[in-house]
């Protein structure tokens, strides 16, 4: 049994895979608590693989589309057998974690969004940052990716954010646009 937040069906708004229809798997739960946080992941029902893959299909129309797994914090909740079982149902599955745990190998993208530098993952396919002040790119010290972004805090320091990236571009710049153009 898992506990699940809620599980929607939309476009991925932010990071490399921006604008990607998405099965959302929101866990509940989070062992940090983060000021910022946009995500009220106390709240959620215990469930079993079966009804939230049987979910997942029910939203995405039998489609098999992108799975992201997100929270809270997912890797409080998964593991190889559930990651598998999502696999084989032939769901891409992409993770968005702050890093704290070690995750599933058979995860086919890793986000990591780390809010505390060090995190325990070493390699990732994306960093997402958000951009509290000069010192918040930080967090993703020694941790090696293949894109990373950074992301205004909920829109208010934008020009900042892109200042920054003009100076640091091994940066790219990611914006909610789930929020910009008004989707879950």
């Amino acid at each position: 049994m898992r506990k699940i937040n809620e599980i929607f069906y939309s476009l991925q708004g932010e990071g490399y895979h921006t604008g990607t229809a998405s099965v959302f798997v929101r866990f509940s739960g989070c062992n940090l608590k983060c000021s910022f946080c946009d995500t009220q992941h106390e709240d959620g029902v215990m469930m079993s693989d079966d009804d939230i893959l049987a979910s997942i299909s029910e939203r995405s129309g039998g489609r098999k589309v992108h799975v992201v797994l997100t929270g809270g914090e997912p890797s409080l909740w998964i593991d190889e057998e559930f990651v598998s079982k999502l696999k084989s149902e032939g769901y891409y599955v992409q993770i968005e974690t702050n890093g704290t745990h070690e995750l599933p190998k058979s995860i086919d993208w890793v986000t990591c969004s780390p809010k505390y530098s060090p995190v325990v993952l070493k390699k990732v396919d994306e960093v997402k940052i958000v951009f509290e002040n000069e010192a918040s790119p930080n967090k993703a010290d020694g941790l090696s990716a293949d894109n990373y972004f950074l992301q205004p805090m909920s829109g208010t320091n934008t020009n900042e954010v892109i200042d920054y990236i003009k100076r640091n571009p091994k940066w790219r710049l990611s914006l909610q646009t789930h929020k910009l153009v008004g989707i879950e």
